[in-house]
């Protein structure tokens, strides 16, 4: 992973980590405004229009400047495709960020989740001197669970019915990393 503080880009071998723009936010709608996507994210709201798209990507830069949360839309390195989005948070009083991300539904299977992760994972300990990341997953995903075993990352726990969504409770599963340099 190349990390480009000045642009706040990262770059893998086949994926561009950039900051979303608003320009983006018609590719954006069209990805999200996909129930498969709403019924596996906590946050993403169904229908998910342009103005949806604007208003979340309008609060990224002072997050970002502010190091509340860090906000990257998931690009082809060559061809600049959005594939998804992917997101850490930042607890600095406790050296510790959560992961978050979607794919998608047309880009699923690629291992574009997986690398973007990888990525934020290792901007997480070698950029942010985290002491941890975490994750978590609605149990009726586990390809989202797939994506944390492949980078290393560990079982916790469950919270069992720990959300109530589209009528009905769903487990959450939580996987974690400690810093290896720690």
């Amino acid at each position: 992973m190349i990390y480009r503080a000045a642009e706040k880009t990262m770059e893998t071998e086949r994926l561009l980590l950039r900051p979303f723009t608003e320009a983006d936010a018609p590719e954006v709608s069209v990805l999200c405004n996909n129930y498969a996507i709403y019924k596996s994210t906590l946050n993403v709201p169904y229908p998910y229009t342009i103005d949806c798209a604007l208003s979340w990507i309008a609060t990224h830069q002072q997050n970002f400047e502010e190091n509340r949360l860090y906000e990257w839309a998931i690009t082809d390195k060559l061809s600049g495709q959005l594939y998804g989005a992917i997101g850490l948070s930042n607890q600095q009083p406790h050296q510790r960020g959560e992961i978050a991300y979607w794919i998608g539904e047309h880009y699923w299977g690629n291992g574009y989740g997986t690398e973007a992760t990888q990525a934020i994972i290792a901007f997480a300990f070698q950029e942010k001197k985290y002491h941890r990341v975490y994750a978590q997953y609605f149990q009726s995903n586990p390809a989202s669970g797939k994506i944390m075993e492949k980078c290393g990352m560990h079982y916790e726990g469950t919270l069992k019915q720990h959300v109530y969504k589209n009528g009905a409770f769903e487990d959450i599963v939580y996987y974690g990393l400690i810093n290896p340099n720690h």
